[in-house]
């Protein structure tokens, strides 16, 4: 770690800053080696906690920040003797800053952090580039940074591996800084930019590890689950979607969401309704807004399942396939699940050639934005949990109200959330009544401006 007095506060300034955008405000957050508690500080949510194993440091943490709670516990250890039991294995948002440099045993540090998680909870691990160690040393000899202990060096490969061994996973990580100091207009262009870049990872300084605990795949939960069909103009694929849409968990409902339709899609709903006599539990509402996304957010708030899915009523995704999101997200294999049209072979005419290149190229801009695999963007079938969605739903303001369709609006905060995205390969149909409600030039456009809004509020901060 550079030590030399100008270098060290700035990072310590760049951990405070990014700290505070990557931990959601509504989590509760325990610090592993607080120290004297200045990046807890720097946080705004209301429930914060931090353990450090030095006494000394524990007592200036307290002086200093005496609103917040701070007690001596053995990091590697997970819960200390001394810790109040409350704290143990409760926390939204576990912080450890730079100690898998000094800690004796990692995995014993990383299953510490593990023990201490609430379920859903995130590790939010920070680690030095292991080819710093060179110029680290070469600062040593030359007196620009003070001599210090022997420290852990690791590879990306090498936290993998004891990551997979403790039961941890990468949701996703940001890399940090190029130029640890401040210099007029270069740093920020190096240090917000040009260190987001494709292949700059291998220059970077530090690196923000965001992880969840794998473990809870083991045992898949019996769910409750609403489907949200947003219905305009497709009075032609009622009748299917309540015939083949399944019944998934401890039981399902179907929400119709009709919007200004110009055909009898609303007649039609209440007929088949009316006709239905199978086991899924149905309503139906209508939209006195505009668009898929408003109608998405009407259906949710009408929802009661604890699993909540959207399927589009061209059902060019066939109903069938969604026991296999259910799956995955009640298993706890992932947060959110969209399905991805981009790898089986689609049915002549399902969908256009602009189209489909305008896919492939937004799967590449949002997977390089938001550091996870993204390959189809508007693949309407998407699932997530209610709880999740509520927080989504919360925290809307921060991107603001810029999506007609609703996909970026549940990706983005998806995102910001730190959810394990998943995609599940999904055979695309051609319609067989209707026309798309997509319009490829003035849809495409909306695109690069909702790529901006990711770049701006999610990758260069």
């Amino acid at each position: 770690m550079p030590a030399h007095a100008g270098a060290r506060d700035f990072l310590y300034e760049d951990m405070k800053q990014a700290f505070s955008r990557i931990v959601p405000a509504d989590a509760s957050v325990l610090e592993v080696g607080c120290g004297e508690g200045d990046l807890l500080a720097a946080l705004p949510n209301t429930r914060r906690m931090g353990i450090d194993y030095l006494p000394d440091a524990i007592e200036r943490a307290r002086a200093r920040h005496p609103d917040i709670s701070f007690e001596v516990g053995d990091a590697t250890a997970g819960a200390g003797a001394r810790i109040e039991p409350a704290a143990s294995g409760a926390w939204d948002a576990v912080i450890c800053d730079r100690l898998c440099h000094s800690v004796l045993d990692i995995k014993a540090l990383l299953t510490g952090l593990k023990r201490q998680m609430a379920p859903g909870g995130r590790v939010y691990l920070t680690a030095f580039n292991y080819l710093w160690e060179l110029p680290v040393r070469l600062a040593e000899m030359t007196g620009w940074k003070r001599p210090a202990p022997t420290s852990n060096w690791l590879s990306d490969s090498d936290f993998r591996n004891l990551f997979d061994i403790v039961g941890l996973e990468v949701v996703r990580y940001e890399d940090r800084v190029l130029l640890p100091l401040e210099v007029p207009a270069l740093t920020p262009a190096l240090n917000r930019y040009l260190v987001r870049a494709p292949g700059m990872s291998v220059v970077s300084l530090y690196r923000i590890y965001i992880l969840r605990d794998r473990g809870s795949a083991v045992a898949p939960r019996r769910a409750t689950v609403s489907v949200i069909v947003p219905t305009r103009n497709e009075a032609g694929n009622v009748a299917a979607a309540l015939a083949r849409t399944p019944v998934m968990g401890s039981g399902t409902e179907l929400i119709f969401v009709e919007g200004h339709s110009s055909d009898d899609t609303w007649a039609t709903i209440q007929a088949e309704m009316a006709r239905y006599k199978g086991p899924l539990k149905l309503s139906a509402y209508q939209q006195t807004g505009k668009g898929k996304g408003d109608a998405v957010r009407l259906g949710f708030s009408k929802a009661s399942g604890d699993i909540l899915m959207i399927l589009d009523a061209d059902l060019t995704v066939p109903p069938e396939d969604l026991p296999g999101f259910y799956d995955v997200i009640a298993s706890g294999l992932a947060d959110y699940v969209q399905g991805t049209r981009m790898i089986y072979p689609m049915e002549p005419g399902a969908m256009r050639f602009f189209n489909k290149l305008g896919n492939v190229a937004f799967s590449q801009i949002f997977t390089y934005l938001l550091q996870q695999p993204i390959k189809d963007t508007l693949c309407g079938t998407k699932v997530l949990w209610r709880r999740d969605y509520e927080r989504i739903a919360a925290a809307r303001s921060y991107f603001g109200d810029f999506d007609p369709f609703g996909d970026f609006d549940l990706i983005f905060g998806a995102a910001r959330l730190n959810l394990k995205i998943v995609e599940i390969p999904v055979r695309y149909r051609e319609r067989t009544y209707g026309t798309t409600n997509i319009d490829r030039w003035r849809h495409g456009l909306l695109l690069l401006r909702m790529s901006a809004i990711a770049a701006r509020k999610i990758k260069f901060v």
